[in-house]
C-alpha cells in the first residue's frame, strides 16, 4: 500500500510539474506578461547563436546583418559532441557584434557596417568600435571607457577628410555631435536653438524600453518571445528576441525591418 501511495504521489507531482510548464509556454496566447528589461538584455547579452537577418525596407530586401555574442563565438570552438565546460567564461566580458551590407536608395554601392562593443560583467561599457565603409569612402568611431573620449575618422577617395577625438561629455547635446562631424559652426548653430524646435522631444531624454513576454508566429509556428519596445523621435521601434536571447525580428522607423528568413515562411 506504502509503495502505491508513494507511485501515486510521484505520478500527481509529475503530472501538476508538467501542466504548469504547458501553462508557461502556452498560456499566454490570450495575454502577454510583463517581463524586466534587465532579464531580456541578460539574455541578448548571453545568447548561445548567432542571429542571422535579413532586412527589408518596406517589402524589398536590402542587405542582411548579424548579430553575435562572445559567448556564442566562444562555444563555436567547442567540439559540438561534447559538452561546453562548465560555467562557460565566467570572467570574460560580454561581447556584442554586428556586421552586414545594405543597399540605400538609388545608391549603386552597397555600405558594409561591422560594430563591436565590450562590456565588463557588471554591464559597463568598456570599449566601443563602429565601421561604415562604401566604395568611395568610410566613417570610423572608437572609444575606450578609460579614455572617455571618441575618435571619429572620415575618409572618401583615399583621402582623409576628418580626424579627431572629443571628451565623450561634448557628445551629451546634439550640439556636441554636429560639433564633432560638422566643425564649430554648426555646432554653435544647434547649441543656441532650442532643440525642441528641431528634434521632436528635444532629444535629451534616453530611450525608455518596456518588455514583455508574448507570442510571435514564425512562418507556421506561433513562438513565445520576449518583444521590447521604444520610440525614437516619436517613431516605434520594436525588438523579438527567443526565449534563447537570438534576435528574431528588429522594426526601426522609414518601414525597414530586420527579420530571420523562417519568419516570411508559410
Amino acid at each position: 500500500m506504502f509503495a502505491r501511495l508513494t507511485f501515486l504521489g510521484v505520478a500527481a507531482f509529475w503530472v501538476t510539474m508538467n501542466v504548469l510548464l504547458w501553462q508557461l509556454e502556452f498560456g499566454s496566447r490570450g495575454g502577454d506578461t510583463e517581463v524586466p528589461v534587465p532579464l531580456v538584455w541578460h539574455k541578448i547579452l548571453t545568447a548561445p547563436d548567432a542571429s542571422s537577418l535579413s532586412v527589408y525596407q518596406k517589402s524589398e530586401r536590402m542587405g542582411y546583418c548579424e548579430f553575435s555574442t562572445g559567448v556564442g563565438q566562444e562555444m563555436a570552438t567547442y567540439d559540438e559532441g561534447k559538452l561546453p565546460p562548465e560555467g562557460l567564461a565566467p570572467h570574460a566580458d560580454y561581447l556584442l557584434h554586428v556586421a552586414g551590407n545594405v543597399s540605400l536608395g538609388d545608391f549603386t554601392n552597397r555600405f558594409k557596417f561591422d560594430g563591436r562593443i565590450r562590456l565588463s560583467r557588471s554591464q559597463e561599457w568598456k570599449e566601443v568600435n563602429f565601421r561604415i565603409t562604401s566604395r568611395t569612402g568610410g566613417i570610423e568611431v572608437s572609444s575606450l571607457a578609460t579614455n572617455q573620449t571618441v575618435h571619429v575618422k572620415m575618409s572618401a577617395e583615399g583621402s582623409t577628410m576628418l580626424e579627431r577625438d572629443m571628451p565623450l561629455t561634448d557628445l551629451e547635446s546634439p550640439g556636441g555631435i554636429l560639433r564633432l562631424i560638422g566643425g564649430n559652426m554648426l555646432g554653435d548653430f544647434l547649441s543656441s536653438t532650442d532643440p525642441a524646435d528641431i528634434l521632436p522631444g528635444g532629444g535629451e531624454h534616453p530611450l525608455q524600453w518596456d518588455a514583455r513576454r508574448t507570442r510571435a508566429k514564425i512562418g507556421a509556428e506561433s513562438v513565445p518571445v520576449y518583444r521590447l519596445e521604444t520610440s525614437v523621435l516619436g517613431h516605434p521601434v520594436v525588438v523579438d528576441v527567443s526565449t534563447l536571447g537570438e534576435i528574431l525580428r528588429v522594426d526601426l522607423p522609414g518601414d525597414i525591418s530586420a527579420r530571420v528568413d523562417e519568419w516570411s515562411k508559410p
